[in-house]
């Protein structure tokens, strides 16, 4: 499998590579309200969060009807009781915010998460080992995962931690999740420096292609943020400035606004 695989990612970054500036993210384009909002993943995934921001982070995402909330594993059945009857997903995180435990402990997480109520999962990839050239540990641990996930009828998004890769480890990165059956692929936990650029998602939806999802998060903060992302192919925001961004799109002060900081 392994050789396998390292086939699939030196033919795309060898893709890349032919390609060259035609991967540059194209220029932001208007985009509706109501089409940004369903892309928002409103997020709180703060270790000091308390029942009461929780709660205040759901009627926000109610409101705004937001893709869905994103919050640590404890504060799922809350979640799905304060959005009962409402569109908004809720979504939790594995392996957070490192991805160095244990592929068996990342797909447990998910399970639980589920049987709770978590209709998404966003998982951290294993960054040490793709660092290190394991692509089989890589993949099994994503693989692991989304078997979890897709046997509920949950989604998967991976987490790769842009900041922390190089180029062709982000490459890297996209093939393994692709091939793992995920999702998504997804920019950063914003807990490890680095964040979502637009050059970042034009690469990550160039490999993935246009099936897969590909979300942004850490650091879109604005309408211009998140008109930017969209532009260059993403098609989740996990942010926690999302009362802001929508304040932008719909020329409200985002003075005014109510915010749940996340990350």
């Amino acid at each position: 499998m392994a050789t396998e695989l390292e086939a699939k990612i030196d033919a795309a970054i060898a893709r890349v590579q032919a390609a060259g500036e035609a991967i540059a993210p194209a220029a932001p384009q208007p985009v509706a309200a109501s089409l940004v909002a369903a892309m928002i993943d409103h997020t709180l995934l703060k270790p000091d969060a308390t029942t009461a921001a929780v709660q205040a982070l759901c009627a926000v995402a109610r409101a705004n009807g937001f893709a869905s909330v994103c919050v640590n594993a404890t504060w799922v059945p809350l979640c799905v009781a304060e959005l009962a009857e409402s569109t908004v997903n809720v979504c939790t995180v594995a392996g957070f915010p490192l991805g160095a435990t244990l592929p068996a402990v990342k797909a447990f997480e998910a399970k639980e998460a589920i049987a709770l109520g978590a209709a998404e999962i966003d998982m951290v990839l294993n960054v040490g080992a793709l660092k290190s050239g394991d692509v089989r540990l890589v993949w099994e641990d994503v693989a692991g995962v989304a078997d979890e996930c897709h046997d509920a009828g949950a989604l998967l998004k991976v987490i790769i931690e842009t900041g922390l890769l190089t180029h062709e480890e982000k490459i890297a990165a996209c093939v393994i999740c692709q091939d793992a059956g995920a999702d998504f692929v997804k920019t950063a936990t914003g807990f490890n420096g680095g964040g979502a650029t637009p050059e970042d998602i034009a690469l990550m939806r160039f490999v993935v292609g246009p099936e897969m999802g590909v979300k942004a998060a850490g650091g879109v903060r604005s309408a211009a943020d998140a008109l930017a992302v969209i532009a260059a192919g993403a098609t989740r925001i996990g942010t926690s400035g999302g009362t802001g961004i929508m304040a932008d799109l719909l020329g409200a002060s985002a003075s005014s606004a109510h915010t749940v900081d996340g990350y």
